[in-house]
């Protein structure tokens, strides 16, 4: 299974920047270019901390796909 994440769709629709994200959910840059590629898979803790900067769920901005 795929961990498939629409972090950078909402960073985008919102107007932040990468660094802002990770400045916001006190990450490095990295690991917000590293979770959209899809190159990490985020703490529980992270991933909500990311999804409440959108006002959205988890679930909402991550889903588990099969393949692809």
């Amino acid at each position: 299974m795929i961990l498939k994440t629409k972090i950078k769709e909402c960073r985008e629709k919102k107007g932040i920047k990468q660094v802002e994200l990770a400045e916001l959910v006190n990450v490095r840059r990295e690991t917000i270019v590293n979770l959209e590629n899809g190159k990490y898979n985020p703490s529980l803790k992270l991933a909500m901390d990311i999804a409440k900067v959108f006002g959205i769920t988890v679930e909402e901005l991550f889903e588990f796909t099969d393949g692809e």
